[in-house]
């Protein structure tokens, strides 16, 4: 891990512009690109773990997104700034879970909250598969310096509708 991502927590992106093509006909970001500004924070996040296109090639080993929840709290326009966020909330010894937010880069407020699961991969059996002891070495290191965030308020949300 980068000296950056030792002492930050939670884990913060690069700065990201809303694209043109991105805004939808309501005259917003369209929901898919969340996704693309969320999973951008989590590839650079991964690369501070050792896990970006390198490890794919030298350990034939990836990860891969398993489940999703977002939640779209506030409109995004076109060339807005963005900045997004990684809170490893926990691991095993194949999987991971983390939680992430979406803000304004200038005027600071939360577009945006997402929720993932992702396995780790053996790219050659295209099956789940243990993380190698120094991958889970440097999620120990990031899940402690996580803990200290505390639980996010808005982690752990369900969807469905409540009967009056």
């Amino acid at each position: 891990m980068s000296e950056a991502s030792k002492t930050s927590a939670p884990f913060v992106g690069t700065i990201q512009t809303v694209k043109p093509e991105w805004i939808d006909y309501n005259g917003h970001l369209n929901m898919a690109f969340y996704n693309v500004l969320f999973d951008n924070c989590v590839d650079e996040a991964f690369i501070e773990l050792g896990l970006g296109p390198d490890y794919v090639k030298e350990r034939n080993a990836s990860f891969f997104t398993a489940e999703v929840h977002i939640c779209y709290l506030r409109e995004l326009q076109e060339a807005d700034p963005v900045r997004a966020s990684v809170h490893l909330i926990d691991f095993d010894e194949k999987r991971a879970h983390f939680y992430q937010e979406l803000h304004h880069a200038e005027e600071g407020f939360l577009s945006a909250t997402s929720e993932q699961i992702s396995l780790h991969v053996d790219m050659g059996l295209r099956k789940v598969a243990p993380w190698p002891e120094d991958v889970l070495a440097r999620l120990q290191g990031m899940k402690a310096l996580h803990e200290g965030l505390g639980r996010p308020e808005r982690l752990g949300r369900s969807i469905g509708l409540t009967k009056k």
